[in-house]
């Protein structure tokens, strides 16, 4: 059954999105041998941008917190508990009606990607080097915030 939030709207600058409350996900990172990786999910080709790399994320229910909307999202699609991150700082991308805001943690226990549970939201998980996000399709929301997000990240390494 549909939350009372899931379904289509339309930003304030014309875009289409999911989630009528805004939505929010979780950008996991960790310090990699070429510096910052990121936890990235492959959407599943029916989903919207389906193909594009992206943070694992989804619609907030009403009333629900950006970190919690983005932990229960985490827990559906890649099977990480609030035990698994620590949560950090976040940035929300706003359009005007309709907000996606990226909530930074760091794992609170090594995982490889390999070790999730996807669910059919994702055609895979892989840990991207921050360096060659150039070189994988990424998510436009991700491609476009990555300006305010790569700050947060120097100063959560």
């Amino acid at each position: 059954m549909l939350a009372s939030t899931d379904g289509w709207t339309v930003c304030a600058q014309g875009h289409r999105h999911w989630g009528r409350a805004g939505a929010a996900g979780l950008l996991i990172h960790r310090d990699g041998t070429g510096g910052p990786e990121l936890l990235l999910q492959h959407r599943a080709l029916w989903s919207h941008h389906g193909g594009t790399w992206g943070t694992p994320g989804g619609a907030l229910h009403v009333g629900e917190s950006a970190a919690a909307g983005a932990l229960r999202e985490v827990g559906e699609e890649l099977g990480l508990g609030a035990a698994d991150v620590v949560l950090g700082a976040s940035s929300v991308d706003d359009h005007g009606g309709w907000a996606y805001t990226t909530v930074l943690a760091r794992p609170a226990r090594p995982f490889e990607a390999g070790d999730l549970r996807l669910d059919g939201e994702s055609d895979g998980v892989a840990w991207v080097a921050l360096a060659v996000l150039h070189e994988v399709p990424l998510h436009p929301g991700l491609a476009a915030s990555l300006d305010r997000l790569r700050p947060l990240l120097r100063a959560a390494g």
